[in-house]
């Protein structure tokens, strides 16, 4: 199945199952990917992170059930897994900007947000420079914090734990005792659908200290991206990986965490590398 080809099922899956519960896991499967590895990609692709859209979705069909008359609002509430009136009351006027009972009148304006289809577009001719490398399993120490398997609720999170280990010196001795490559200070995202998901400000090493956690990162192939610039320039070249190399790189996600390696850390003047980990792209699933 092609690469596109994936999203657009996970699509459809999320069509039919407005009125259910849709788990993140099946649609990573059914793109080829991790749940965390598919919300990224929809996110950069689509200009909207996944759990926003599901909500649109929701909303627009639930402003068509409402002007039809036929169901109480707390029953169609209810059939798009909103129990609380208030929570969907905030989700319908977060949507359309007016209460659901409004919607009944005639003549009263709401919004529609159409079902989103993936094709591929060529971009501009920027150049992006990248090399494939083939890892052994490494060994990181450093921090972590729990993720959210819905990542719109981890945006406050890493940038959180980055400013408290700037201000608290966990930077200066995590990058005294980095001793292996990759030579940088790591930001790992270290999100399967088989652990909780973790964020690790980190460092390779072979050097123990009882007050930094261990983790192993699994032998990969990663695609590594070089960049320069701000923290927000890093987000700009992940989006360009996913929307621009990916579709037509030959490649696809890995079952291996997200790297972000720091050669640089100054945040305004950053020298830095993203590592994608990926396999050859499968013909058929």
């Amino acid at each position: 199945m092609e690469w596109v080809d994936g999203l657009n099922q996970s699509m459809k899956y999320i069509e039919e199952h407005l009125a259910d519960e849709i788990e993140y896991e099946q649609l990573g499967r059914i793109a080829g990917c991790s749940a965390y590895h598919f919300q990224r990609m929809f996110t950069y692709m689509a200009g909207v992170p996944l759990a926003e859209y599901i909500r649109r979705r929701r909303m627009s069909l639930a402003a068509v059930d409402i002007q039809g008359g036929k169901e109480k609002i707390v029953d169609i509430a209810a059939k798009y897994g909103y129990q609380s009136p208030t929570a969907f009351n905030r989700a319908f006027q977060s949507v359309h900007g007016i209460a659901p009972s409004a919607v009944r009148g005639e003549g009263v304006s709401v919004k529609s947000f159409p079902p989103i289809t993936f094709r591929i577009a060529v971009r501009g001719a920027e150049e992006m420079n990248y090399r494939i490398e083939t890892k052994e399993a490494f060994r990181i120490i450093g921090v972590s914090a729990p993720l959210e398997q819905d990542i719109e609720k981890n945006f406050g999170v890493v940038p959180g734990m980055w400013q408290e280990a700037a201000t608290n010196g966990t930077i200066q001795k995590l990058a005294a005792m980095m001793d292996t490559p990759p030579m940088g200070l790591l930001g790992v995202s270290a999100c399967n659908d088989q652990e909780q998901w973790k964020y690790f400000i980190a460092v390779s090493s072979t050097k123990k200290d009882d007050a930094f956690e261990e983790y192993i990162v699994p032998a990969a192939t990663w695609a590594v991206f070089p960049g320069s610039g701000t923290n927000q320039s890093v987000q700009e070249l992940e989006q360009r990986i996913v929307t621009e190399w990916l579709p037509t790189s030959g490649y696809e996600y890995a079952n291996a965490p997200d790297i972000e390696v720091y050669l640089n850390p100054d945040p305004q003047n950053a020298q830095y590398e993203v590592w994608i980990p990926v396999i050859p792209k499968q013909s058929d699933r």
